[in-house]
């Protein structure tokens, strides 16, 4: 897997292709070709999705209007305008279709679809004052994420990347401590 699925949303996950911090970003959606992997890889998409330069360009613009709209949550300001047309506009598109079958749940849509599924999460979570929506407390990650930890006192995003790192340094600083006596 290249893509983290640590956000709680896929409208969250979709935002996280952006690596680092925003001022000094590291894209991790090039091209088409990226966002057809992410796709495959988020697990509630349909499988098999064509992904053309308009169709790229128009996810990355849905990126940056939930990223947005999520930073006005967070600070509890407005919601950008702009933001709400470029979202409300993807999620009015068809949604992709479910489909039970012996294999389990399985998914068939195209990009569109796609991008009204994502857009639609994103809905859902911005429209619920009682998420608990926070950024990433390691220095560096700029990853949104829900949080439904008890008590709701998770400061990383995720264990793997973020959260072992944190537990890492606390530890060496909490040795450095204990070694200067």
């Amino acid at each position: 897997m290249r893509f983290a699925f640590v956000s709680g949303s896929p409208a969250l996950d979709l935002i996280g292709t952006v690596g680092s911090r925003r001022d000094t970003p590291v894209d991790l959606l090039a091209g088409p070709a990226d966002l057809r992997q992410w796709v495959l890889e988020c697990g509630e998409l349909p499988d098999d999705v064509r992904v053309d330069e308009p169709s790229f360009t128009s996810a990355l613009r849905l990126r940056e209007a939930l990223y947005e709209l999520a930073l006005d949550r967070l600070r509890a300001r407005a919601f950008s305008r702009a933001s709400l047309d470029v979202v409300n506009e993807a999620a009015a598109a068809p949604p992709p279709v479910a489909e039970l079958t012996d294999a389990g749940l399985t998914w068939s849509g195209d990009i569109r679809a796609v991008l009204a599924h994502v857009a639609r999460s994103g809905i859902a979570l911005l429209a619920d004052r009682d998420a608990c929506l926070k950024e990433c407390g390691r220095t560096g990650c700029t990853r949104l994420y829900v949080d439904r930890s008890r008590g709701a006192r998770r400061t990383w995003c995720g264990m793997d990347a973020c959260g072992n790192r944190v537990k890492a340094a606390a530890y060496r600083a909490r040795k450095r401590g204990s070694s200067e006596l």
